[in-house]
């Protein structure tokens, strides 16, 4: 039986593979394609995570697709509504028919003499092995595992008698009404689980082994509240879009600029919005730099609510060991729960986790330097995406799918096959991609690609100078074109 080839093989229906087949189907409209999902669902992050009050800590003007506006009232979403977002975008497009649900890519092999991949996949509801070919290889996978969430050693943890749930594992029948609650946590899961859960728990405690820096942010856009008045919805988004691009860079190039003022006007709006005999040098106040690790983005401050309100409480201070009814602190302090929530952080996986080779020579992809922060040194035809850590992801994915379809249409116009980045002599890698010292980055960083010192080597977290870079630079700097033998595969069939 024939092998089936398709032009690009997209990895992932989550946001970003989402966003780049729609992408590629407008721009490419020549290009055969598929989109190959391990899971059952479109919707990628906002499929599998359904903890409570999970939502996102980007407004969606700018987590939303550039092409398609986001209509709704409010800027920060539910992990639903984001949901239904993706898959109404899927189906508008047409992209639905395309996907492949339960088809886990397990490896990819290029060829340089078909000038093509040959992509070995696990059917993950049936156990059986099938394979591909295409041209170009786009994951869209993001960069942590699907499969299971990171829960550190926790001491004594077998005599708990209460429910222990890891909220990347949430069970759906799970029911906190009346219940007394730790988060162990103070990342943003833990921040949108504290005041969702305080509202029906007994009593919901944040415990953390050291602070966040958290701004409250609010839940609608005021100006595009104003704009849709008068505007046309497009226009309106494109506004509200840029104003919200704005709005974090000037955040992020503050927080790194001048650590210390961005450090005080932080702390000025926590104490603004708790009563004032909280200590919010204890449970507010990091040992990091603003932006050394993400920051956490409350709406209308509902953390900060739940805390005046007494619903929640946070708890700065070490776990000295779980206990049969809760968790004893290094203090002696013994903390009661009948639920307890590990929100302690997500483990990272490059590409999937799938092996790569290049003419039968294995690709350590640790060892590889990040091309314009998408393509990787010395992998030919070969894209992915990873969005900014320091704003919206869908900002960087929607240029990134931009440019894979300015690199495909250049290959086409000049007869090329291959495209290959080429790290020039003396630029070596300078630093990890993700330029954050997160636990959950650090305790990766062996297993991820490498950055240069500059440019197209170096990701910038900064959408202005990347709009520059992708959506209006060359696509031929960096790289080496070549006009490979290329045998074209039978049995193909995708539709267009």
């Amino acid at each position: 039986m024939p092998v089936e080839h398709v032009d690009v093989l997209i990895v992932g229906a989550g946001l970003s593979g989402i966003g780049a087949a729609c992408r590629l189907r407008d721009r490419c409209p020549d290009k055969t394609f598929a989109v190959l999902e391990a899971r059952g669902a479109i919707g990628g992050t906002w499929d599998l995570f359904r903890y409570p009050g999970v939502r996102s800590d980007s407004d969606m003007f700018t987590l939303g697709y550039d092409f398609r506006p986001w209509r709704r009232p409010e800027a920060i979403a539910d992990g639903a509504t984001i949901r239904d977002y993706i898959r109404d975008t899927a189906r508008e497009h047409g992209i639905e028919r395309h996907i492949r649900y339960r088809h886990r890519v397990v490896g990819a092999s290029w060829s340089t003499e078909r000038a093509q991949w040959t992509v070995r996949v696990e059917r993950t509801d049936t156990g059986d092995q099938v394979s591909l070919t295409c041209s170009f290889l786009f994951v869209c996978s993001g960069y942590y595992r699907y499969d299971e969430g990171y829960t550190p050693d926790l001491p004594g943890v077998e005599e708990y008698t209460g429910i222990l749930v890891h909220p990347q594992h949430w069970p759906e029948d799970l029911d906190h009404t009346g219940s007394r609650v730790i988060v162990i946590g103070s990342g943003a899961t833990a921040m949108t689980l504290v005041p969702a859960m305080a509202d029906t728990a007994e009593h919901v405690t944040m415990l953390q082994r050291s602070p966040s820096y958290v701004l409250s942010v609010p839940s609608s856009d005021p100006l595009a509240r104003v704009l849709r008045r008068f505007l046309p919805d497009r226009l309106t988004y494109a506004l509200a879009r840029w104003k919200g691009v704005a709005a974090l860079t000037l955040v992020f190039q503050l927080s790194r600029r001048r650590p210390g003022l961005m450090r005080r006007l932080i702390e000025k709006g926590v104490r603004a919005a708790l009563p004032a005999d909280f200590d919010v040098d204890r449970h507010f106040r990091p040992r990091y730099g603003p932006w050394d690790q993400r920051m956490c983005f409350v709406p209308d401050g509902d953390l900060f609510d739940a805390l005046r309100r007494g619903r929640a409480s946070i708890v700065t201070d070490t776990i000295e060991t779980f206990t049969e009814k809760g968790i004893r602190l290094s203090s002696g302090e013994e903390l009661q729960a009948d639920i307890v929530v590990t929100a302690t952080g997500l483990n990272l996986l490059a590409i999937g986790g799938m092996a790569l080779d290049v003419d039968g020579e294995p690709v350590d992809v640790a060892d590889t330097v990040a091309y314009k922060g998408m393509m990787l040194s010395g992998v030919p035809n070969f894209a992915l995406t990873i969005g900014y850590t320091a704003a919206s992801w869908t900002l960087k994915a929607d240029l990134v799918s931009e440019y894979v379809c300015r690199l495909l249409r250049h290959l086409d116009a000049h007869g090329y096959r291959q495209v290959t980045p080429v790290l020039p002599p003396g630029e070596g890698p300078a630093e990890p991609l993700i330029d954050l010292k997160a636990g959950y980055v650090l305790r990766s960083l062996d297993r991820l690609p490498k950055q240069g010192r500059a440019t197209p080597w170096r990701l910038h977290q900064n959408y202005p100078r990347d709009v520059v870079l992708l959506r209006h630079g060359p696509v031929d700097d960096g790289v080496r074109f070549a006009r490979a033998p290329y045998a074209s595969a039978s049995g193909g069939g995708a539709e267009r």
